[in-house]
């Protein structure tokens, strides 16, 4: 099998339909399928199960599916090492932004595109944890998340603390209490992004409260829509707020206790990154005045 090969066999795993694959792979159907045919006997084992014109991935097909992910990435980080020129004026760069929002990151972006026009850019939004598997697995070379992340594989960048605060639609006042904020119904960031829902989770037992979690959401605009429908309040990052908040709903600072969210960028431990992406490092770290490396 070549790099070729591989490329066609990925396709065809995650389409799970021949023409779909070919039509991704710009190329018309019976070579494709006569290609998988070919990889297929020259592995000696089924890759695939036919069920009409949908494909399900054996357990070999499985195994080649992840290797073939690991080989082609490694072809590709290896080319653009090599291809690299200019000091990164050309090439592509792949950034995850975590779903809670990064306010200044559409700043960052236009001005990394102003001093790199010919650089190619792919976002990708979704919760830290999957960020980080797509960093892990190298579908992504950067992604901006909530930290923690207890990923031992990945290298990260502090960039800076904000506070939490509680939103609801009462006018209560400037500042509330944990304990008052125990009384409330409260709809949470959802477990699936483990960060924000662990720290908001660690500060009421610290507090030995009881508190009522009616919800948990992944999507902070929905989140949003559910406390200003009234089913009830909720904790988020204060660029939460500002990002997604509805005219019916008011942030109060919590005062007793020092719930924070911490951002951070994330990259691969051990693999070449590439000149793009050293440059948008770079250019993250000047906007926001980090001096160590």
């Amino acid at each position: 099998m070549d790099i070729r090969q591989m490329r066609y066999f990925i396709a065809i795993a995650e389409e799970k339909n021949i023409t779909a694959a070919a039509h991704r792979l710009h190329m018309s159907q019976p070579p494709l399928s006569l290609q998988l045919k070919q990889m297929e006997e020259e592995l000696g084992v089924m890759l695939v199960e036919r069920h009409g014109k949908k494909f399900e991935l054996t357990d070999k097909g499985e195994l080649l599916y992840r290797h073939a992910l690991n080989i082609v990435h490694s072809f590709e980080e290896v080319k653009n090492e090599l291809q690299e020129t200019d000091e990164g004026r050309k090439g592509n760069l792949s950034v995850g932004i975590n779903t809670l929002s990064v306010p200044q990151f559409p700043e960052w972006l236009d001005e990394f595109h102003s001093m790199f026009p010919l650089v190619y850019l792919r976002i990708v939004q979704n919760d830290s944890a999957y960020l980080a598997e797509l960093v892990k697995n190298r579908s992504i070379e950067l992604g901006l998340v909530r930290l923690p992340l207890s990923n031992q594989d990945l290298s990260y960048l502090h960039l800076y603390n904000e506070p939490f605060v509680f939103v609801c639609r009462e006018k209560i006042g400037d500042s509330i209490s944990l304990e008052t904020i125990s009384r409330f119904p409260l709809i949470l960031p959802s477990t699936e992004g483990l960060g924000s829902y662990n720290i908001i989770n660690e500060a009421i037992n610290k507090a030995q409260l009881t508190v009522q979690i009616i919800c948990e959401c992944s999507d902070m605009n929905v989140l949003m829509k559910l406390v200003s429908s009234g089913i009830g309040a909720t904790i988020v990052p204060e660029s939460v707020f500002r990002s997604y908040r509805q005219s019916n709903l008011y942030a109060r600072e919590i005062t007793d206790s020092t719930l924070t969210s911490s951002m951070g960028l994330i990259w691969l431990k051990q693999h070449h990154l590439s000149r793009p992406a050293r440059n948008f490092i770079e250019l993250v770290k000047q906007r926001l005045g980090i001096s160590e490396s």
